[in-house]
């Protein structure tokens, strides 16, 4: 099995999911201002229960995944950010690359956490990445996301429909393509 490793960052640690985090994991996800744009609607505790689960099978199996993003001061469950490879459904297809995403709980957001979160995400993927691109898949009115994905050198490739929406597909060749922190 494939062990996330503990990240660290001036405000945050980027860990593995615990069975403790559930609870606050769960209420993340039941937020309308965290899944605005991942998806609509608010997950219930059971689905947010299987996307959980989900994390540390990604872990195991393809050798990437989500970690937890965790305030270093309060210890506070902040959000989640890493990569997956969904077997989405999409044109272009995005499948066998490294999907970077992020999320955070609304009273975390707006205070440059995913982008310090995912900076320190994409050096971890790029001593360990399984392909020749990163790519995200971000919808087209989601301004703060597509914000943090062009500062961290993401650039727009295509447009696709997921899940009968529009969204914007981006990627993220090598580390030269990213702009210095």
């Amino acid at each position: 099995m494939n062990l996330p490793p503990t990240l660290t960052t001036p405000r945050l640690f980027l860990r593995p999911h615990r069975m403790e985090d559930f609870d606050a994991y769960a209420a993340m996800w039941a937020e309308p201002a965290v899944v605005r744009f991942i998806g609509g609607q608010p997950l219930s505790r059971e689905a947010a229960w299987v996307r959980f689960l989900r994390q540390a099978g990604l872990w195991h199996h393809l050798g990437f995944g989500f970690f937890v993003i965790e305030d270093r001061v309060s210890g506070a469950l902040l959000g989640e950010a890493g990569f997956h490879d969904m077997k989405r459904t999409l044109e272009p297809s995005i499948e066998g690359t490294m999907e970077a995403g992020w999320a955070l709980r609304t009273e975390a957001q707006g205070k440059g956490l995913a982008e310090e979160a995912m900076r320190a995400v994409l050096a971890w993927g790029e001593e360990h990445r399984h392909g020749a691109r990163f790519t995200c898949m971000i919808e087209p009115d989601h301004a703060a996301s597509l914000h943090v994905a062009g500062k961290l050198g993401f650039t727009r490739y295509a447009q696709g429909v997921y899940g009968g929406k529009p969204v914007v597909l981006l990627e993220r060749r090598a580390t030269a393509d990213a702009p210095a922190p």
